[in-house]
């Protein structure tokens, strides 16, 4: 009888394997039976919600359900993340992933690991710039330097929250100079624009939502920090270009909760892929000088475990800086 058991577990091994498949398969044919959920992790209005929608909508023609957006703002962009944590792995909710997400975890616990997101694909990546009032005596980033150089502590500036990417690497370049500039943190990019348009700080450090403000003479962008100008700006010179070495985009990406079923990973990459490349998501990346910048799962999943590497170094320099 042992010899017969033992024979026999391939065989019950291999139903066991069968059933699973066909339970994967029969999950994903009836995935999505209702909405899906994306947790975007910012106030209404600002860049992010824009093109989020926009690629909601899209992918809502290709999933044969409606994306519906949850704005989850504050907490440095990691609403989302922590959302995922502990949410269902049913694929019913997605969450945006920006790149606080891997720097938060350097500052202060967190309910969830980088490792367990089941990661679906980079979306696209946002541009910053650095702008001031339009009546600002500021023309160039050495100006904001040599006030900020005279003046310790008194060049008052903006950005969408605490160790939000504009303010890491607003603090990046203070180091390197060796000055130091007062950070007003807000809860998002939309508030955060309001006190430069008001006059309420003297320079922003953030995406581009300022877009319109800066075509309509109401804003001045001085510099911007990706490795190469913004096409929309060609006269507005880059940092790298204004004499000091520091260049970033921040991607930010998809993910839903680990453990769920491959099946329904699939279901779901395939469907924000066809969102993702839509004429409406594009043209609404454009607005914002943004473009699709797609990774699949596993350059992703690779991508943001080098990012939460690099991110501790650049905490740890901070922190360092601030005598924490």
């Amino acid at each position: 009888m042992n010899r017969r058991r033992f024979l026999a577990l391939p065989a019950v091994a291999l139903a066991g394997l069968s059933l699973m498949c066909a339970s994967g398969m029969a999950a994903a044919q009836q995935f999505p039976s209702r909405p899906v959920t994306y947790i975007v992790p910012w106030p209404p209005g600002g860049s992010s919600d824009t093109t989020a929608r926009a690629l909601a909508r899209a992918t809502s023609k290709y999933l044969g359900q409606q994306v519906i957006i949850e704005n989850r703002p504050g907490v440095g962009g990691v609403a989302g993340a922590n959302t995922l944590a502990t949410a269902k792995p049913d694929g019913y909710t997605v969450a945006q992933l920006p790149l606080g997400v891997y720097r938060v975890p350097h500052q202060q616990p967190t309910p969830y690991d980088v490792r367990d997101f089941a990661y679906l694909m980079n979306i696209s990546g946002f541009e910053f710039g650095l702008i001031v009032p339009a009546d600002s005596p500021f023309r160039s980033l050495a100006d904001v330097i040599d006030f900020a150089r005279a003046n310790p502590g008194k060049l008052t500036y903006g950005t969408p929250g605490a160790y939000s990417t504009p303010h890491v690497i607003m603090e990046a370049l203070a180091i390197k100079v060796g000055v130091a500039f007062n950070h007003i943190p807000f809860k998002g990019s939309a508030p955060q624009l309001q006190a430069v348009l008001g006059g309420h700080i003297m320079a922003g450090n953030g995406a581009t939502d300022f877009a319109p403000h800066v075509d309509a003479g109401k804003v001045r962008l001085l510099v911007s920090w990706g490795d190469r100008r913004i096409k929309r700006w060609p006269a507005v010179p880059t940092v790298k270009e204004s004499g000091y070495d520091i260049t970033t985009r921040a991607e930010y990406g998809l993910a839903t909760a680990k453990g769920t079923d491959p099946a329904i990973l699939k279901v779901l990459h395939d469907a924000f892929r066809k969102g993702l490349e839509d004429p409406e998501h594009v043209a609404s990346l454009a607005k914002f000088e943004q473009e699709v910048i797609y990774m699949s799962p596993d350059d992703y999943r690779r991508f943001a475990l080098a990012t939460f590497e690099q991110e501790r170094a650049l905490v740890e320099a901070i922190k360092k800086r601030e005598g924490k």
